[in-house]
C-alpha cells in the first residue's frame, strides 16, 4: 500500500491510498482517480512531505501546517457527515457488503463502516472501489 498527497487541476489537494505505484498509475489513466472535492478527473501528485520516524516509533507528519489544512479540514468534516447521513452503515461487514454491490449479488447502495488492513488490500487487489471516510480529530479552542 503506498499514500499519495494528489492534487487535481483546480488546486485542491487530496491524499489517496492504492496497492502500488503503478495501481495509482493505471487508475490516473483510466480516469477513475478524481478530486473529493470537485470530481475532476484531472489529478497528478503533489509534492510530498515525509514521515519521520521518531525514538518511540510514532510518525510526525510534516504537513500540518499547510495553508489551506483549515479549509480543507472543514471540507473534509463536512463531505463525512454527508456521507454518514446519505449512506447506509454496515459495520464490520463492509467488506462483505462491497463484494457483495461489486459482484451484483445485492442490489446497489452506498455504504460504510468498517474494515480490517487485510479486509482493505483485498478488496483494493480484486479492484473493488471504495475510500476511507476522512477522520479528522475534533477541534479544540
Amino acid at each position: 500500500m503506498i499514500q499519495y498527497s494528489l492534487s487535481c487541476e483546480n488546486d485542491h489537494k487530496f491524499e489517496a491510498w492504492f496497492k502500488s505505484a503503478s495501481a495509482y498509475d493505471e487508475q490516473a489513466a483510466r480516469g477513475v482517480v478524481t478530486c473529493p472535492i470537485c470530481s475532476s478527473s484531472h489529478v497528478s501528485k503533489a509534492l510530498m512531505a515525509p514521515a519521520i520516524a521518531r525514538k518511540d516509533n510514532q510518525k510526525v507528519a510534516l504537513s500540518a501546517g499547510h495553508p489551506e489544512q483549515v479549509e480543507l479540514r472543514k471540507k473534509m468534516r463536512a463531505l463525512r457527515e454527508k456521507i454518514v447521513a446519505e449512506t447506509d452503515y454496515v459495520g464490520d461487514q463492509f467488506a462483505t457488503e462491497a463484494r457483495k454491490i461489486h459482484d451484483q449479488e445485492v442490489e446497489a447502495r452506498a455504504i460504510y463502516g468498517e474494515a480490517t488492513t487485510d479486509e482493505v488490500a483485498g478488496l483494493i487487489e480484486d479492484g473493488i472501489d471504495f475510500m476511507p471516510l476522512p477522520n479528522l480529530p475534533e477541534e479544540h479552542n
